[in-house]
């Protein structure tokens, strides 16, 4: 692999609109060391009047914005190569910033919550420059039945630390002390068993190593699951009792609430996957028929169902199928997706020590920023489109608000970059001449929808069980967690399919199940994008131009409400018949392609 001095520069992300030299970055971090500590001179006064509060804010945002640019510069110089000393003593500096910020500031959202709403609305009318932080501060209201009082959260905030063990413990048990036996490949060459060498193993063509495989991996998952039961229901324990503390009714409505969004769409998405799982069957049919197999099982789900497709894209391609793809979004669109690639807001190939996978990044005072590691595959582009999807989405949400209300949650994170993946792959099946990629990139469509909305669907129902369970008083036994989540299983995968015994230890291996409630954004996420794309595609009257305001709109609006802006109304179960509508579509085109070679 090449140096990082050996990358072209054409090539490389450009980081001299945040800072044109170190030592305007050492400059800055001085300054700022200074400067945040100044913060503190608006405790026990915040709320005197509302000049006060305008100048308390107003200053807290400006700090905010040096910290993030950098935070942002230092971030990105460290992950270009890790192994540097340069970089890591950039982002230990930049931290540290970042956590003296949250310090000498922590006082300002308990301070505000000391006194009613009125009064805040009072100082808006008092102060008309007060207005651009009115959202901002509507939210911090927002929850303020669940924030207690100063001693308390004090108290709680000294326990964060441990109440988070659980989950520190099983990461520690899963990346450095769970090993595997090592297993065979097809070429008869003795292959180290991990996570990573698992994904690539059980897409063998080799129908004995994948089952090898698979009985190999779970096995290892199976040695350690006594422990895994034990942090896991000591992780929805706390969840539980937090929520509890907080006032909240479960763990699921005080996770949803950070985003402000309604219970009833987490129960519309389970129950309108669970009505539709028919249509996920028939796909077993298709695979059990290409495969030339009397029973199917779960180790065959991943292997490929193209025979011969190894077509290489070059950076150039990839970058000319992008836009040609996204030229559908519009003409200010494609302008701001051009700047990307000819203004250097990309770091493209892998170098020696660079951070591994891809991601988007941004700073509110320039752009924002994209490193991946391309390496010529279908996947590669499909991840390009989906990082410049994040950076669309920060573009048109940094121009059309202030800084305190461009950051959107997280519950609409995904949804631009798979638009742009969902836009790509449309793109390629209709002009593309080679059957072989058009029936690759539909398998793909294919496989992404079973990953991001069923297999997501499967964890959050498993999730919302579990907390349901011990919140009634079950203890979560190991043989309780297991049985359940293969009883999950056999559902969501149906009789067409034979669900192995070596599943039910599946759930141990998911760190997501300790983040409260998260899983369920990634189908809700990709059930809007896929509404979204392919109205767009089909030309629907309204439906570019709906899209673009919605990734205007910043955090102006709840999620839930921002994509209906969009034309997405998750709280509609038709919304999710919608997809499972494409979805089938997208088998059938596959089913006729295969049958037509």
């Amino acid at each position: 692999m090449k140096e990082r001095k050996e990358i072209k520069e054409q090539y490389k992300l450009n980081t001299k609109d945040l800072f044109a030299s170190e030592k305007d970055f050492f400059k800055e971090i001085e300054s700022l060391a200074q400067e945040i500590k100044k913060i503190t001179k608006f405790e026990g006064r915040l709320l005197n009047d509302a000049n006060t509060l305008y100048e308390a804010i107003n200053f807290w945002e400006i700090l905010e914005k040096r910290v993030e640019r950098v935070y942002i510069f230092a971030h990105l110089t460290n992950d270009f190569d890790l192994s540097e000393e340069v970089g890591n003593e950039y982002y230990g500096k930049a931290f540290k910033l970042v956590q003296e910020l949250g310090i000498y500031s922590s006082y300002i959202t308990p301070e505000l919550l000391e006194k009613d709403y009125k009064v805040i609305e009072q100082y808006l009318k008092d102060k008309k420059e007060l207005k651009i932080y009115e959202k901002m501060l509507q939210e911090i209201y927002r929850t303020k039945k669940h924030i207690l009082g100063k001693k308390e959260e004090a108290l709680i905030s000294q326990f964060i630390e441990l109440a988070n063990s659980p989950e520190n413990a099983y990461s520690k048990l899963i990346d450095v002390d769970l090993t595997f036996e090592n297993v065979t490949d097809e070429n008869g060459n003795i292959v180290e068993l991990n996570e990573s060498s698992y994904k690539n193993l059980m897409e063998s063509k080799n129908r004995e190593v994948r089952k090898n495989t698979f009985q190999t991996f779970y096995k290892g998952y199976q040695s350690i699951i006594n422990t895994t039961s034990e942090l896991l229901a000591s992780c929805v324990k706390k969840d539980n009792t937090m929520a509890r503390i907080r006032k909240y009714n479960n763990a699921l409505e005080a996770s949803l609430d950070s985003n402000n969004v309604e219970e009833s769409v987490y129960k519309t998405l389970i129950d309108s996957i669970n009505k539709n799982l028919n249509i996920i069957y028939h796909q077993w049919d298709i695979r059990k028929k290409v495969l030339g197999l009397e029973e199917l099982h779960l180790y065959d789900n991943n292997v490929s169902l193209v025979q011969s497709f190894e077509k290489k894209y070059s950076y150039e391609e990839a970058k000319n199928l992008i836009c040609q793809s996204l030229k559908i979004l519009g003409k200010d669109y494609n302008q701001v997706l051009t700047r990307a690639f000819e203004e250097n807001w990309i770091d493209v190939f892998p170098n020696k020590n660079k951070r591994s996978g891809a991601y988007c990044t941004c700073c509110y005072e320039t752009h924002p920023y994209v490193l991946t590691n391309y390496n010529e595959r279908y996947g590669d582009v499909a991840t390009l489109a989906h990082e410049l999807g994040h950076a669309m989405h920060y573009h048109y949400a940094m121009k059309n608000n202030q800084y305190c209300d461009y950051n959107y949650t997280i519950f609409v994170a995904e949804v631009a970059s798979q638009v742009n993946e969902v836009l790509l792959a449309k793109y390629i099946l209709k002009t593309s001449q080679n059957k072989e990629e058009k029936i690759f990139v539909l398998d793909e469509l294919i496989k992404h929808f079973k990953s991001s909305v069923v297999r997501q669907t499967m964890f959050a129902e498993f999730e919302s069980n579990i907390h349901e369970k011990e919140q009634k008083g079950e203890i979560l036994t190991c043989k309780l967690l297991c049985e359940l989540y293969y009883n999950l299983n056999k559902k969501y995968y149906g009789e067409k399919i034979v669900v192995d015994e070596e599943i039910k230890y599946e759930w141990s291996r998911v760190p997501h199940f300790y983040y409260n409630f998260y899983v369920y954004q990634y189908s809700t996420g990709y059930i809007a994008a896929l509404k979204i794309a392919t109205d767009i595609f089909n030309g629907k009257e309204h439906a570019l131009e709906n899209y673009l305001n919605f990734l205007g709109l910043g955090s102006t609006k709840d999620p839930v409400a921002s994509l209906k802006v969009a034309g997405v109304d998750l709280t509609q179960q038709q919304t999710f018949d919608d997809a499972f509508f494409e979805f089938s579509r997208e088998m059938d085109e596959f089913e006729h392609l295969l049958e037509s070679e």
